[in-house]
């Protein structure tokens, strides 16, 4: 081993978490083309807001970069990070254009929301809430994230359609045949040569699949089966290489601070203060359930179920945030497309180092990696929910009435697939298990009372007591919080 090779070992603990750089460069490389998506579809969004398309994809390229690399060498943990998927919608559509916001102040809004999760990280208030969180719910977590992942997958790829009737379908194969068909059908075929190459042990084999199926597809862009259609968003295949305007980052770099002053009275700042604690609340419970998931699907929570260096890394995504909101883009957060590199062997923060170099090689190349389309890494976003739904071995009802926990674990998973939220799925599980559990409790004292009463009776006359979960007073505040939440937001 060479000094730079035990240099990295000393630093991430390579050789104690089992692992080497060479698995570490194939998760981090894998993680980085799971997510590369997010530099065109943020721009896109974010220039529905009035924001320069091009300052956009470079603020999310470093912003991202910056949150990864803390993430890496603060916490040492195998996550990424980068501009939210619904939190950037949030921002454009909701904030800017229909509450009339300029897209200066809506970064300010991001900023300072940014700036408060720096707070509660550093004093330990999230990381006592992931703490706080029973073990059945963070493994429904994990489950729900597998699933929630493996339908991102089947959205990216459109198979799964929007319908009036049903709301969601399976797409028609038959129809556009040489875009839209040709590419679910790519998608299948990837699907085979990734697991494929999983059953055999290859090594890197879903980044293998991710490029194996991309350059399938290239093949049938050349043999004429694949025909692009730009207006209905199915781009060339082809790689495309262009250095982008450097110069466009000025247009967004700084302008948060710009908005400090656009103030015209307390209507306006309680309005402002309403946008912050939106901006809070997904970004608080979505890096929650990410963290959560990817840790439960690492084997990285100890005996307690708690995550190590979970207030760095906590910290490390709130200091993306902040730097992105500087730069100019929407709230930077932990990717759910970090499981990507976690279940290929991923386990130290040098997964998530070499993930942040790839977004500052995209500054210059991202033409390239943009053009990787959604039918290659999609099969890896299937299989990757596949991998994570096998933790519902890792349930733990002994002791606990099965209902009192198994609908809440239940309403987890299937809250986060039907709202499409991790962060509602969270909320979900929590409230109903804190409810459930406190009128648990109430029944008990009730039956102990009428018990009391009938002590000349016999046994079979009394009522049981049912067994209950501990329901602590962090549990029981995020509840009031959700609550809350959901009546005034």
């Amino acid at each position: 081993m060479n000094t730079f090779s035990l240099m990295l070992d000393r630093k991430f603990k390579l050789t104690q978490h089992d692992t080497t750089i060479k698995k570490e460069f194939t998760a981090g490389t894998l993680i980085y083309f799971g997510m590369a998506y997010i530099l065109a579809v943020n721009p896109n969004i974010l220039s529905a807001a009035g924001m320069d398309s091009t300052a956009v994809m470079l603020a999310t390229c470093l912003a991202s970069a910056v949150g990864t690399f803390c993430m890496g060498m603060m916490a040492n943990l195998p996550f990424a990070m980068s501009a939210g998927m619904g939190l950037n919608a949030f921002f454009a559509y909701t904030v800017v254009i229909g509450m009339g916001y300029p897209w200066e102040k809506a970064l300010l809004a991001v900023f300072v929301e940014g700036i408060i999760f720096v707070i509660l990280s550093r004093c330990g208030l999230r990381e006592a809430i992931f703490n706080a969180i029973p073990h059945n719910l963070k493994v429904a977590v994990s489950l729900g994230i597998g699933l929630f992942i493996a339908f991102i997958g089947f959205q990216n790829v459109h198979i799964a359609v929007a319908d009036g009737a049903t709301l969601v379908t399976i797409a028609d194969f038959t129809a556009n045949f040489h875009s839209a068909g040709i590419t679910i059908l790519l998608f299948l075929i990837g699907i085979v040569i990734t697991g494929t190459l999983l059953a055999f042990k290859v090594p890197g084999a879903m980044l293998i699949g991710i490029f194996a199926t991309w350059l399938v597809g290239i093949f049938c862009q050349m043999g004429g089966a694949y025909i692009p259609d730009f207006e209905a968003g199915y781009y060339s295949l082809y790689p495309q290489l262009s250095l982008p305007d450097f110069g466009a980052l000025g247009l967004t770099f700084g302008k948060c601070f710009q908005a400090a002053t656009d103030f015209h009275g307390w209507q306006d700042i309680l309005q402002f203060i309403g946008v912050v604690i939106s901006f809070l609340f997904v970004d608080f419970f979505d890096t929650m359930g990410t963290l959560t998931g990817g840790a439960i699907a690492g084997n990285m929570l100890d005996e307690e179920g708690r995550l190590p260096n979970a207030r760095e890394a906590l910290t490390a995504d709130a200091i993306g945030t902040t730097v992105g909101a500087i730069l100019g883009t929407s709230t930077i957060t932990t990717f759910v497309e970090s499981v990507l590199g976690i279940v290929a062997g991923g386990r130290t923060g040098l997964t998530a180092v070499v993930t942040g170099i790839w977004f500052l090689v995209s500054v210059l190349a991202s033409s390239v990696f943009t053009s990787i389309p959604s039918f290659a890494t999609a099969p890896a976003l299937l299989i990757v929910g596949v991998m994570m739904f096998s933790n519902i071995s890792k349930f733990e009802f002994d002791g606990i009435d099965d209902y009192l926990e198994r609908i809440p674990v239940f309403l987890c998973v299937i809250s986060m697939v039907v709202f499409y939220s991790i962060s509602e799925g969270i909320a979900f599980g929590i409230v109903s298990y804190v409810i459930l559990n406190l009128i648990g409790k109430a029944a008990n004292t009730l039956f102990e009372a009428l018990n009391y009463t009938l002590l000349d009776r016999e046994d079979d006359f009394k009522l049981k007591p049912i067994k209950t979960g501990p329901v602590s007073v962090v549990m029981a505040c995020v509840t009031i919080v959700f609550i809350c939440k959901y009546i005034w937001l």
